[in-house]
């Protein structure tokens, strides 16, 4: 018959994952807090560059930044939406993810651990009209560490621009040139007419809700089949 651990062992054992995951998790969080709010920053340095730079050319062309709390801004660009969200947990990276191979998580798998911004796509029209269908997109998302280290998750470009672990500081920056990343990529890829197919039956009831903006959700196709391709973020 195994014999069952000692009481004392146990009790060390949870004040050495107390001392050290769980306090890691407290410096990962407390990193990304100070982050996010360099992000929203830099978003309204932005959103005050981009408005001055293109209101003589047409009015319409509005950029706006809104801080929407602790954990949440937008922002507004003619007709799209990021939305910035910071959550609030620690997450510990995909195993099957490639950095678990290299030497700086080898070294230390703590270092493996992340604070998360992500940044969602909408259309303007989505919240003006308060059509609840519509869809957003996870353009990118930003990982921190506890030794402050970050990389850039998304599609494309955005997957391998940022993507050096143990080199990339969040300097002002390097963040600036983060978020110009992300918007450029929004920018360039525009809303896709439906196939007819998809569209080309209604109802009387969904006919009568037309004015309500209910009867077909909208949302960009950003230049690819976003929900079911096989290019997964990196």
């Amino acid at each position: 018959m195994s014999k069952k651990p000692a009481i004392p062992e146990a009790r060390a054992l949870i004040i050495n994952a107390l001392k050290t995951k769980s306090c890691m998790k407290q410096d990962v969080y407390q990193r990304t807090v100070a982050l996010f709010e360099v992000v929203k920053e830099v978003l309204q340095e932005i959103a005050a560059d981009l408005g001055s730079a293109v209101v003589d050319h047409d009015k319409r062309l509005l950029v706006n930044f809104t801080d929407k709390g602790s954990t949440a801004c937008e922002l507004k660009v003619a007709g799209d939406v990021i939305i910035f969200h910071m959550h609030t947990n620690v997450f510990k990276l995909d195993q099957s993810h490639s950095y678990w191979k290299t030497s700086y998580l080898e070294e230390d798998e703590l270092r493996g651990y992340f604070g998360v911004i992500n940044m969602y796509n909408f259309l303007s029209d989505s919240f003006k009209y308060n059509r609840e269908r519509d869809l957003g997109y996870l353009v990118a998302r930003l990982l921190l560490n506890r030794e402050n280290k970050f990389f850039v998750q998304g599609k494309r470009q955005l997957g391998f621009l940022y993507d050096d672990l143990p080199y990339n500081d969040p300097s002002r920056e390097r963040i600036k040139a983060v978020l110009h990343s992300v918007l450029l990529y929004v920018l360039e890829f525009d809303l896709l007419a439906p196939p007819y197919d998809q569209v080309n039956q209604v109802t009387v009831s969904e006919m009568n809700e037309l004015n309500a903006n209910t009867l077909i959700s909208t949302g960009k196709r950003l230049g690819f089949r976003f929900q079911s391709d096989m290019d997964d973020m990196s």
